[in-house]
């Protein structure tokens, strides 16, 4: 009963303590805007561009209006879909931890049109708003429409049930370079997932059913972050196949007397990569393993080895004396590189690395 002894007074009392208790329990915000704090709204993460989450806020908020005409704007319940998921929940949904996880395999690819991350448009760069008016790729945001990275993680995105993801390739080719023999390693890094018990077999047989003749992935199963500095920093020689088309027909002795050979090349930086590489000479080594004959009698299949940070196109052809001594030169005839593709990833003496240990079982390392 309160001081004066009203029961009426006692009920306001009692009913006043009970919503301060709502509140303090985190049953949302107050009528004034006080409340729990809020993470941002994710519209990318969602599938918004910019303006677009504002415009499906507007409409919920139009619907609301229609729906209950008293109401001055949308119920929190409709705006749930359009929030992130780490915002609190209010009991309604547990909170989900921020974890990474990290798959690796091996991708062959078996197209010349497909680069190994997205290949931003370098003009715009894919913003949302700069890429509207770009000239360079239609407003697309890109140069191509797919890239190995997306091809996996649209599989891997849609069983974790995110799209944050990062690609780390043991090195990469130029776009219009096949990857084939065993394929190039790969670590994949999956951001935030929602689900965290995957068939790592499964989406392996999807990614490859879905990409037939474009994109093969190969032993994928789950790994760690310390894959990714592994093979960001290990140098891997490389076993090449190109086709090269020579200005004039070739003695067959002098290519043959270059098989077997180690030669030390000095290269500058080439012009095409002039934009992103430092401009200086580079000393490394070429060893050429077979010349094969084609059924055009200017062409030749070449096999070599190459040390890792070669540029082959540029070994061959030579780029006006900027590649020392080129293949052009050795043979004493203009050649041009029509073709290129990576057969093996080696170690860097030029050797095949030794095949990876298993994966240890969850809890074998544990002491008893």
């Amino acid at each position: 009963m309160s001081e004066n002894g009203n029961p009426r007074d006692e009920g306001r009392e009692a009913s006043s303590e009970a919503s301060d208790a709502a509140r303090r329990a985190g049953a949302g915000p107050t009528p004034d805007g006080d409340g729990p704090a809020h993470s941002e709204v994710a519209g990318h993460d969602a599938g918004f561009e910019d303006g677009a989450l504002d415009e499906a806020e507007d409409q919920a908020a139009a619907e609301s209006a229609s729906a209950a005409p008293g109401r001055s704007g949308p119920h929190r319940d409709e705006l749930a879909p359009l929030q992130r998921r780490d915002r609190p929940s209010h009991g309604r949904e547990p909170e989900l931890p921020r974890v990474k996880l990290f798959v690796e395999g091996r991708y062959r690819k078996l197209t010349r049109d497909l680069p190994q991350t997205v290949f931003f448009c370098p003009e715009c760069k894919g913003h949302p708003r700069r890429r509207r008016n770009c000239a360079r790729c239609e407003g697309f945001g890109k140069l191509t429409r797919e890239s190995v990275q997306e091809l996996v993680g649209w599989v891997l995105g849609a069983a974790f049930k995110t799209r944050r993801n990062k690609f780390h390739g043991a090195g990469r080719e130029d776009l219009d370079v096949r990857m084939l023999g065993e394929g190039r390693p790969f670590v994949f890094e999956i951001e935030s997932p929602k689900i965290l018990d995957v068939d790592l077999a499964a989406v392996e047989a999807e990614i490859n059913r879905r990409n037939a003749g474009r994109l093969e992935i190969r032993g994928l199963h789950w790994s760690d972050k310390s894959r990714v500095r592994v093979l960001k920093e290990e140098p891997h020689a490389k076993e090449y196949e190109a086709l090269v088309a020579l200005e004039a027909p070739v003695d067959p002795a002098l290519h043959a007397a270059l098989v077997g050979k180690r030669l030390q090349v000095v290269q500058q930086t080439p012009a095409r990569v002039a934009h992103r590489r430092a401009d200086k000479e580079r000393e490394r080594w070429i060893e050429f393993l077979a010349f094969e004959p084609t059924e055009n009698p200017g062409e030749l299949r070449v096999r070599l080895r190459t040390e890792h940070g070669t540029y082959v196109k540029e070994a061959i052809h030579g780029e006006g004396g900027a590649t020392r001594p080129s293949l052009s030169e050795l043979l004493g005839v203009g050649c041009v590189c029509r073709e290129l593709d990576v057969l093996a990833i080696l170690d860097v003496t030029g050797e095949p690395p030794p095949p990876p240990a298993k994966p240890l079982a969850f809890g074998a390392n544990l002491q008893d």
